[in-house]
Formats: structure tokens, C-alpha cells, sequence
């Protein structure tokens, strides 16, 4: 039988995933803690390690499919290098066999497609085709088979036959350069991703407002003071510690751009836990900063950076994205000169930061060249009114401007 593989607790509230990809295939010995599945929850993806050393016996659910907290996903032969790999061989060679019966047309069975990773698309393509999938490589991630893998493979038999006069008449048929289509199921985190966004179009009353800000001070005094700040925190100051201690500022004088909708009760936070946008492989997530507003600049730029590069990792939790009360998301890393960004429910605002780029402004009479950046902040115009949103862009504006304000609280 094997010692069961089973999937592990995933956080707090989260009671089931998707079984995103096999890293292991039955036969590949395997050692004590070692991945052997990658699962999609709505928040990040989690590796699945292997109990014991030994050998991958048996994949029980395919890739795709949902599976909760604590169901046996997998099976691990006991044993462990190459006395481990003999004994697996025998229980594997029925895997190994499988795609000999595959060049006839209609005997793929279940555990031959998934030794051999074949989407259901792909498997009905063999099928059809009669071709040996064992005997082709695949053009796909990870090395898989696509539907146009197996109809290059089936194309000599066909080769022939456009010999025949109606030939001429089919070849406006096929544009020039090759035109293909593949289906892949989307994630469960982008699934989450797209319901949440449509549920905060549903629900709350969006709305956006706009400011520009002159960054002139903020790029002087981190020229002035970059070396100094990595010599000593060993960590890069950026324009992010700057909004943040900002957004805190402003947040003291506008709460509710700091509170949520709870039923009919409004929930005012005497805390800034902000929710940092960042790019990730499969998508956006949005790691928490907690308590920012108590945090010095080397605290938020040390953990926004840390986010960053656990986020590139895919070695986020669910609790470090847990909560947040507030979003910052700065498209401007990414080149974006303007945006409405939208809320992250329960959260009734989000601030966007866009690109910095010179424009011509009027000062003191004079027409010059600053460093502008354009904000925007979305909010639920249920909770907050035009006016607290004006003022908590001015109040923005303003910290950033004169950074002084940052320090003496004003």
C-alpha cells in the first residue's frame, strides 16, 4: 500500500485547494521532506513534502482537481536510494508499459494519461490520432504534449494527399505562420482574484479621485541619504517607506479611508495594516505591512523588499496576506502613467502610485521642469465622501512635497 501523502493544513479558514501540478512521477525515488505537489489555495501555492524517503508510488487525484485539508493525495513506497528504486520498478513497470497501447486509438487509460501528464484535451487528440505518446516531445510547460505535438506527429501519414487538385482550393485555409489556441484552467488564485474584484464592483460604489504630487524633496533626500541608510540597514530606501508613513499621517486625519463596512456598523482601525500590492508569478498578491504606521522607514522597506522576493519565490503564506486595513498598489514600476485601482473588499480604499516622469509646472511665476507622479485614490463612496478623499490625497501631497511633516507630525 505505501504511506499515504495528505494534504497539509493550509492556514487558518482555508479547508481546501487545487492540486496545481505533480513535481514527482510514480517511480521517481524521493526523499524526507521533499516536494512532490504544488497546491493552489486562494492565496498562494503550497508545496506538498513527501512523509518519507523512498519511492513515488501512486498520484490518487489529477492535476486540476479540488482536494481538502487531510485527504490522501498520494502514495510513497517505503525505502530509500537504489535498494528503494528495485523494488518500486516491479510496481512501476505497469506505469512504464502503459503508453504501448496507446498507438491504438481509444485505449488511453486514466493512469497512463497521468503518468504521462496528458491534459484532457491532449488525451482526446491521441485518441482520435492513434500516435504513440510515449515516442514524442512535448513543446509545452514543464515538457507536457500539445494538441498541435500530436498533430505534427500524425502529419507524415497524411503527407500525401495535397497532391490532389482541391488542394489549391484549401490553402487560404491556413494563414501565414502558424495560429494555434490552448485551453489551460485558470488557478484558484486567479479565480479568487477575478471574484474579488468583480464582488467589489458589485458591491461597493466605486469611486476615483486624482491628484499630482512633486517629488522633488523626497528624490533629494534619498540621494542624499541612500548610501548612508543601506550602509547602516542594509536594506535600499525607497519612495514606498515614504507613502507609507504618508498614508498613516493622512489616515489620522481622514479615518474612514482606515475603516470598513461590517453590516450596518462602521469599523474604524486605530492601526495602519497595509496591504502592498506585488507581482507575482501567477499573479498579483497583496502581503499586509501590520502596523505600519508604527514602523520606522528601514522596518517598511526591509519587509516590503522581503515580500517581494518571497512573492518571486512563491514561498508566501496565507497568513502574510492575512488582514490589511488600507492598499497601496504602485503601478509605476511597471510604467503605468495613470490608473483607477480597485479596493480590496472589506477595504474601502486603495492609493496608486503611477511612474515619475518630468513635466512642466508653474513655480513662483516660473514655468520648470519636476518630477511629477500622478495619484490616484479609489475608494467606496459609501464610507467615504469627496471630501475626506480630497483631503487625504492633499494630505498625501503635502508629506511627500515637504518630508519634514513626516517627522514632526504634521
Amino acid at each position: 500500500m505505501g504511506i499515504e501523502v495528505k494534504v497539509p493544513a493550509l492556514g487558518e479558514s482555508i479547508t481546501e485547494a487545487t492540486l496545481g501540478a505533480w513535481l514527482k512521477k510514480p517511480g521517481d525515488p524521493v526523499a524526507a521532506d521533499e516536494p512532490i505537489a504544488s497546491l493552489e489555495t486562494d492565496k498562494v501555492s503550497v508545496d506538498v513534502p513527501s512523509p518519507v524517503a523512498g519511492v513515488f508510488g501512486e498520484a490518487l487525484v489529477a492535476e486540476g482537481d479540488t482536494v481538502n485539508v487531510g485527504a490522501v493525495i498520494a502514495t510513497i513506497g517505503e525505502g530509500g536510494g537504489a535498494a528503494a528504486a528495485a523494488p518500486a520498478q516491479g510496481e512501476a513497470a505497469p506505469a512504464t508499459a502503459a503508453p504501448a497501447p496507446a498507438a491504438k486509438s481509444g485505449e488511453i487509460t486514466d493512469e497512463q494519461a497521468q503518468a504521462l501528464r496528458l491534459s484532457p484535451a491532449v488525451r482526446r487528440a491521441v485518441q482520435e490520432s492513434g500516435v504513440d505518446p510515449a515516442g514524442l516531445t512535448g513543446t509545452g510547460k514543464d515538457g507536457r504534449l500539445t494538441k498541435e505535438d500530436v498533430a505534427k506527429a500524425k502529419a507524415p501519414a497524411a503527407a500525401p494527399a495535397p497532391a490532389a487538385a482541391p488542394a489549391q482550393a484549401a490553402a487560404p485555409a491556413t494563414p501565414r505562420g502558424e495560429r494555434s489556441e490552448e485551453r489551460i484552467k485558470m488557478t484558484r488564485l486567479r479565480q479568487t482574484i477575478a471574484n474579488r474584484l468583480k464582488e467589489a464592483q458589485n458591491t461597493a460604489a466605486l469611486l476615483t479621485t486624482f491628484n499630482d504630487v512633486d517629488m522633488t524633496e523626497v528624490i533629494a533626500a534619498r540621494t542624499r541619504y541612500k548610501d548612508l541608510f543601506e550602509k547602516k540597514h542594509g536594506i535600499r530606501l525607497g519612495f514606498m517607506g515614504f507613502f507609507t508613513k504618508a498614508a498613516a499621517l493622512a489616515a489620522r486625519d481622514v479615518p474612514s479611508v482606515n475603516a470598513r463596512i461590517e453590516g450596518d456598523e462602521i469599523v474604524y482601525h486605530n492601526y495602519l495594516d497595509v496591504s502592498v500590492a506585488v507581482s507575482a508569478p501567477k499573479g498579483l498578491v497583496v502581503p499586509v505591512v501590520r502596523s505600519a504606521d508604527q514602523m520606522s522607514f528601514a522596518e517598511i522597506e526591509r519587509t516590503i523588499a522581503d515580500f517581494g522576493s518571497r512573492a518571486k519565490a512563491g514561498t508566501l503564506t496565507a497568513d502574510d496576506m492575512k488582514g490589511g486595513t488600507f492598499t497601496i498598489s504602485n503601478g509605476g514600476v511597471f510604467g503605468s502613467l495613470m490608473s483607477t485601482p480597485i479596493i480590496n473588499p472589506p477595504q474601502s480604499a486603495v492609493l496608486g502610485l503611477h511612474r515619475i516622469e518630468e513635466r512642466p509646472v508653474v513655480k513662483d511665476g516660473q514655468i520648470v521642469a519636476r518630477p511629477m507622479m500622478y495619484l490616484a485614490l479609489s475608494y467606496d463612496h459609501r464610507l467615504v465622501d469627496g471630501r475626506e478623499a480630497v483631503t487625504f490625497l492633499v494630505r498625501i501631497k503635502e508629506a511627500i512635497e515637504d518630508p519634514t511633516r513626516l517627522l514632526i507630525d504634521l
